[in-house]
């Protein structure tokens, strides 16, 4: 595997588990351990701030590919967590 091929995979999982962990923390996916539905909008929220940093810190280091996979995992987080807060 090339070197840029490798960061750019590290990228995607990088995203994919900050993805992940939004997801459970708006209750959208049950806890792996315990199997129920759990929300945290406080953790949600400062997980969707990593993403966000993560975007504005690579924006001159990402390719388009990246940068717009990235830009679609935090669209669909933000609109997921609106959704949420609006429950509540």
């Amino acid at each position: 595997m090339e070197p840029n091929d490798r960061m750019q995979l590290l990228l995607f999982q990088l995203v994919m588990t900050l993805h992940a962990e939004t997801m459970h923390f708006l209750g959208k996916t049950k806890h792996p351990v315990t199997d129920k539905i759990e929300k945290n909008l406080d953790a949600a929220r400062n997980a969707i701030d990593m993403l966000e940093m993560l975007q504005e810190k690579t924006k001159s280091g990402l390719t388009e590919d990246e940068s717009r996979f990235l830009s679609q995992v935090l669209q669909e987080v933000r609109m997921n967590y609106v959704d949420e807060a609006g429950k509540q």
